[in-house]
């Protein structure tokens, strides 16, 4: 760093170091007066970070810390709108904005390129945690919180707001639920055996006066801990911090400490339930899980030795814990989790579908196998691979859409939160990875092993089993509560119930103060960047072989893509491409088995993967290109080592071994039913596209719901369906696998393309089948628009016909998606769709569908390739949401804003827009242009679009929203009882999952 950092007076250095793996000059100071706590990341990243977090120990399960993280952001003393969050998404060009309540903390954080606007967002953010508007205004805490909602006195009373029904939805997925239980079992004593989100059953319990209570214990500069990382003048912002808030308090004991939980005397066993629909599963779908207590996190070496020793046994494809209790044939699924976010990490080695009454051969088997371990000692080579694993990850420092800075803050967060002079030691690893090379040899991860998983009575035995009619059972209390609590109430105040009710819809209802919402600061147009980010390609046919060369800044990492066209699979093969997707990498080639290749892999590379990918053109949902692609990174002294392994792979994997191939697809079906029980918006909109799309339909089979079916299927009848598969797999391996459907695809800096490719030819010559080879095959005919003919038409008649269905969960809310194809009603894409995205995100779906419905999430969305889609998360309604899209036409149609309105949803969306990307995203976005013959040009003409919108520009674009909201293709994931109540709208309901 060039820049020399003057730290104010009014800090105390408590600590001033260089970390070198992150390239940032770093201080630990402590504020004089307040007694808050800081700590700085001074580096060259322009992706500039900022979080205030407190210690917010939670005593109960009301939710009391997660109500406090949403209520806030709803208005402060500076800026008393009433949604500042929503405005500074709108209006922001931030990389990151949000805030999260953990089970012992609650962080604040965001992130910016812009140095005015990252002022803007820390300034907000402040005055939102130290200056809220909860204590004027009861409104927020109802309508955040929970409140009684009663429209007429004669009609029912029900509960209502956001935070309630975002953990309605939470408490509707088994593997949340199986979380929150390991907790209660392994520290009932403390914090962490509370649920700090909060139980639908004990939200109503918290009262108004609580709620202000905890804000007044916690959120205190003495309880704070603030971080400031990136590319920023650090002397400007501390002196800012310190003027405009730290020096108005005196520091004062708060008493937020994390207590510890006893050690037990003996293993507990604890017995709980889950809900399933009337249609679930009961035999074979219990979760067993072992849990043990694991040091503190304070523990630099334990910290990264147990996540180092959890992948070598249960979350490597070839993990040995794992591996011994999938062929003891316990459950079809096996999974580990390791917490080391809290005072007290625990891991747990988890079994799913699994029967009650196999406890026991459960436990003997992690004995024996972990005995065994220790005695025998654990593979050097799978220590060696899971610490390099890990270090490749550590050093590439790519989090993807997510900011560098955010996720050191929140590691640091993992040590800081417990020793106030101990924040920097997780993300100072590099002598922590060489210290475990060298305890690899000495016994330490059998150590590990005995004490904490063989010899720790600090552990618990968790059944975890399913319950038919649990969710109508609570729903069934919750309403006799609530009949009852009525029956008593006299007229008078139910009166007032009512007169409650209409009032905070009316203070919902009714907009900020114009001079308040002018006091939210925005940026000028002028301050953003009118071009689109650039694109990186360079293609050349070399030695045969089409490869396309993405020339950026990787830090001495290759970025490596074998793409394969598979439009030439016919159409009952589609799902077999998925599945090869996960098939490869996890069985055995001819030279490994799959617990050495995952070792190999990991030696050698930052790994290796295959995974399918649809690409469309713009304006054509009818136009797409399927690819299956063999992905790696690695870093270029170990180039060829990767490429030979990516080689065997793809040529060599056994894909007749029916036992490995029965495991793998019992846990795929786990793995699919976890995402969509948790991800119930993705599922819908999804399944909606596909009515209309051909894009949409190949993508159901290849990964969505067809695809869940295909494979519930083949788990349920693996016997009779295994030489089926078997061939299935084979057949369409040697339909992808051909020198003509290749595209080479290249990311990195300082590297010859031909030398590259020089390299790769060596692998790929022998392996790949050519068109010349395969001519007797013909299964390569002239594709149209990148599919087979009879492959698009196949497509579209087994979507025939349908455009509106429902899934059923035991779940206790609703996720309603509505979908259309304006492209092919005669609409183009237009750049200011981006505009309106977050008009209606922000705007008219958040007031009326989060504000006032008590949806947690609703969002919609236009692609270029002409489908939209409107959609709702953890909403407790149905037919009402849908009123709400109905009305979203006129909203549109009749459209009015003043300037500043309108700039600030421009700016709000180019924020969406221009996200900072690392090398392998920049890449992948090079490459989609490349493959969908999307021009420079083409997006220089979206952001002008973009950039020039005005309200005209927006109404003109109402026949769209027509398209999406009024082409009747719809599709509901939710509670079985509010479908069937509904069921009129659907031309078919089926369970989600076990149909």
């Amino acid at each position: 760093m060039n820049q020399t950092v003057n730290i104010p007076e009014a800090y105390k250095i408590l600590e001033k170091t260089y970390i070198e793996e992150l390239k940032s000059e770093a201080w630990l100071l402590k504020h004089e007066k307040s007694g808050a706590r800081v700590a700085v990341l001074s580096n060259e990243d322009i992706n500039k970070v900022f979080h205030v977090a407190f210690r917010t120990p939670p005593k109960d399960s009301t939710g009391v810390a997660h109500i406090l993280e949403h209520s806030v952001l709803c208005g402060s003393d500076e800026f008393p709108v009433k949604d500042p969050f929503v405005e500074l998404v709108k209006g922001s060009l931030n990389t990151f904005l949000n805030a999260m309540t953990y089970s012992d903390k609650t962080v604040y954080p965001v992130a910016s390129c812009n140095d005015t606007d990252f002022q803007n967002l820390m300034h907000v953010y402040l005055d939102a945690v130290f200056r809220p508007n909860i204590y004027e205004h009861k409104e927020i805490f109802l309508q955040e919180g929970w409140h009684y909602e009663l429209e007429s006195v004669d009609g029912p009373l029900k509960y209502n707001g956001v935070v309630y029904n975002e953990m309605k939805g939470a408490f509707s997925s088994p593997e949340q639920v199986l979380y929150r239980k390991i907790s209660q079992t392994l520290y009932p004593d403390t914090t962490y055996g509370v649920e700090s989100g909060g139980d639908p059953a004990n939200i109503p319990d918290l009262s108004y006066e609580q709620f202000l209570d905890f804000h007044r214990r916690y959120y205190h500069p003495s309880n704070a801990w603030l971080y400031l990382y990136g590319n920023m003048d650090v002397e400007e912002k501390l002196r800012f911090i310190d003027e405009h808030y730290l020096s108005r308090y005196d520091e004062i004991t708060v008493d937020s400490s994390i207590k510890m939980q006893a050690p037990f005397e003996t293993m507990q066993e604890v017995y709980s339930s889950f809900a399933v629909s009337d249609d679930g599963e009961l035999k074979e779908n219990t979760y067993l899980s072992y849990n043990v207590v694991v040091g503190t996190s304070l523990d630099r070496e334990l910290y990264l030795g147990m996540q180092v020793l959890e992948y070598v046994l249960m979350s490597s494809p070839g993990a040995v814990l794992k591996k011994a209790l999938l062929e003891s044939g316990i459950g079809q699924d096996v999974f580990g989790e390791l917490d080391n976010g809290v005072l007290q990490p625990y891991m747990s080695i988890i079994v799913k579908n699994a029967e009650a009454e196999q406890k026991e051969d459960f436990m003997n088997i992690i004995r024996e196998t972990l005995t065994e371990l220790v005695k025998e000692g654990i593979s050097r080579k799978s220590l060696m691979a899971a610490i390099n694993y890990y270090e490749f990850k550590y050093r590439e420092g790519d989090f993807g859409r997510y900011p560098a800075g955010l996720m050191y803050g929140l590691q640091m967060m993992d040590s800081w939160l417990y020793d106030e002079r101990k924040p920097f030691i997780h993300i100072q690893a590099s002598d922590t990875f060489e210290l475990l090379k060298e305890k690899a040899d000495q016994g330490y991860f059998e150590q590990l092993i005995q004490k904490y998983l063989l010899d720790n009575n600090h552990s618990s035995l968790l059944i975890l089993t399913p319950e038919k009619g649990l969710t109508e059972k609570t729903e069934a209390e919750t309403a006799k509560k609530l009949a009852e609590y009525k029956a008593g109430l006299s007229a008078e105040a139910l009166e007032a119930m009512t007169e409650q009710t209409k009032a905070l819809k009316k203070y919902q209802e009714e907009p900020s103060a114009p001079e308040d919402m002018e006091k939210i600061p925005i940026l000028e147009i002028e301050d953003i960047e009118p071009k689109p980010q650039p694109f990186y390609n360079h293609f050349e046919e070399i030695q045969g072989y089409s490869s396309l060369y993405h020339d950026v800044e990787s830090r001495g990492i290759v970025y490596v893509k074998w793409i394969f066209d598979t439009g030439s699979v016919p159409f009952e093969n589609i799902p077999y491409i998925g599945l090869l997707s996960s098939v490869l990498g996890n069985v055995d080639t001819k030279q490994y088995d799959y617990t050495e290749l995952a070792d190999e892999i990991n030696i050698h590379t930052g790994g290796i993967r295959a995974n399918t990918n649809i690409y469309t053109e713009q304006g054509s949902t009818d136009i797409l290109y399927p690819k299956l692609e063999v992905v790696m990174k690695v870093l270029l002294p170990k180039l060829f080592d990767g490429v030979k392994l990516m080689g065997e792979i793809m040529s060599e994997s056994c894909l007749s071994d029916t036992k490995r191939l029965k495991e793998i697809i019992g846990q795929l079906k786990s793995r699919l039913e976890m995402m969509m029980n948790g991800n119930g918006h993705t599922v819908a909109v999804n399944r909606a596209t596909s009515f209309m799309s051909l894009a949409g339909i190949y993508r159901e089979y290849e990964e969505g719901m067809a695809y869940y079916r295909f494979i519930e299927k083949m788990n349920k009848d693996f016997e009779a369906q295994k030489d089926a598969l078997v061939s299935g797999l084979e057949e369409t391996a040697k339909m992808i696998f051909r020198k003509e459907n290749l595209l080479i695809d290249v990311t990195g800096s300082d590297m010859s393309l031909k030398e590259v490719v020089g390299v790769m030819t060596e692998v790929l010559e022998p392996v790949l089948a050519s068109e010349q080879a395969l001519e007797a095959d013909k299964v390569n005919p002239e594709k149209e628009e990148g599919l087979l003919p009879e492959v698009k038409s196949a497509l579209r008649q087994s979507m025939e016909g349908i455009f509106s269905e429902a899934y059923t969960t035991a779940g206790m809310v609703q996720y309603d998606a509505c979908a259309g194809n304006f492209a092919r009603a005669g609409y183009a894409y237009h750049g200011a769709l981006s505009v309106l995205k977050v008009m209606m995100n922000y705007d008219y779906l958040w007031i009326r569908l989060r504000v006032q419905g008590g949806a947690y999430g609703c969002m919609c969305g236009f692609s270029p390739n002409g489908t939209g889609y409107f959609t709702s998360y953890r909403d407790p309604n149905l037919k009402e949401t849908y009123d709400v899209y109905e009305g979203a036409v006129d909203y549109v149609k009749n459209y009015e804003a003043d300037e500043r309105t309108m700039r600030k949803f421009i700016i709000g969306a180019v924020s969406g827009v221009d996200v900072p990307l690392g090398a392998s995203d920049k890449g992948a976005r090079s490459l989609s242009a490349w493959l969908t013959h999307t021009s420079y040009e083409k997006l220089e003409k979206n952001r002008y679009e973009l950039l020039h919108a005005d309200v005209e520009t927006i109404r003109s674009l109402y026949g769209i929203v027509d398209v999406v909201v009024h082409s009747g293709l719809r599709c509901v994931v939710g509670n079985a009882g509010k479908i069937q109540e509904n069921k009129d709208m659907f031309q078919k309901i089926e369970p989600l999952t076990g149909a």
